[in-house]
């Protein structure tokens, strides 16, 4: 039953309103002096209009390669916002046994077949796409190229707001070994901007640190990452030398990408475009 909230007030030529907790209005009537003071008692109150008023918008979030090293920590960041997370895999649930894995909605699909994944997409509001991987030219353009500008087409046509793709740095001289890597990465760059010219987000960390789990091994790799990032953030200029430049690109925390792709995934105000190294950085120190 709705709770009315009337209030005692000077009695004056004027329609007093009560409203209700459920989004109900109601009229009082025009006020009324009764006694000599000027005061008066409240007339019967009448409904006047019934506002429908929506529930909060809810974010769902779906993060694509979510059962891998950067993915998981993507997953795990969205869930400590209170967000509603769904990942996407080809191989489906992993066999992770940690408690967050217990409240992803797991999806098995093949970025290349898009109708094995369009029910991934219902009702997800933002995408992260951690997919990538290495092999040669041709299988590295495909898996970092093409299967993500699959994800992106898709995703603009089902009205997906807004989509975060997981690139990288350029490193010089490592471009040209890694030559479909970079190729497939920066032609899924070219498709995001253009599909989500003010909903995409693209961050391109370098070397990224943490626990990186292997079947049943975990491996330190902030032991190394860590010292480094501490030393190299400080050496910005030097990138610029030709060549060589890019090879002392500071590495970055994976919680740190984690934080600022969820931030950039949710967040409407986030700028669309590319974030550098230093940017996540700058982005992963702040306080939202």
């Amino acid at each position: 039953m709705s709770r009315l909230i009337q209030y005692s007030r000077l009695s004056l030529p004027r329609f007093s309103i009560a409203a209700s907790t459920n989004g109900r209005f109601f009229s009082t009537g025009p006020d009324k002096p009764t006694s000599p003071n000027g005061y008066g008692k409240p007339n019967k109150i009448e409904e006047a209009e019934t506002v429908e008023v929506p529930p909060p918008p809810t974010e769902k979030l779906l993060v694509l390669g979510g059962n891998g090293f950067v993915g998981s920590h993507v997953c795990k960041e969205a869930l400590n916002r209170g967000l509603t997370v769904a990942s996407l895999n080809r191989s489906g649930r992993p066999s992770i046994q940690e408690s967050w894995a217990n409240r992803v909605m797991w999806h098995q699909g093949n970025l290349f077949l898009t109708e094995s994944w369009k029910d991934a997409l219902k009702g997800v509001t933002s995408i992260i796409s951690c997919v990538g991987g290495f092999g040669s030219n041709s299988q590295m353009y495909k898996v970092n190229g093409t299967a993500n500008i699959n994800a992106i087409r898709a995703a603009s046509e089902a009205g997906v707001k807004r989509f975060v793709y997981i690139s990288a740095a350029d490193f010089g001289l490592v471009n040209y070994l890694l030559q479909g890597y970079y190729e497939g990465k920066r032609a899924a760059e070219t498709e995001l901007l253009t599909r989500y010219p003010y909903g995409g987000v693209i961050l391109r960390p370098g070397f990224i640190h943490g626990t990186r789990r292997v079947g049943s091994m975990k491996l330190p790799l902030g032991v190394i990452g860590s010292p480094l990032e501490m030393v190299l953030q400080y050496t910005k200029a030097l990138n610029q030398i030709p060549l060589v430049g890019p090879l002392l690109t500071p590495p970055v925390s994976v919680n740190a990408v984690a934080k600022v792709a969820v931030r950039a995934a949710t967040d409407p105000v986030f700028p669309p475009g590319i974030v550098d190294v230093y940017g996540i950085q700058r982005y992963g120190q702040q306080q939202r």
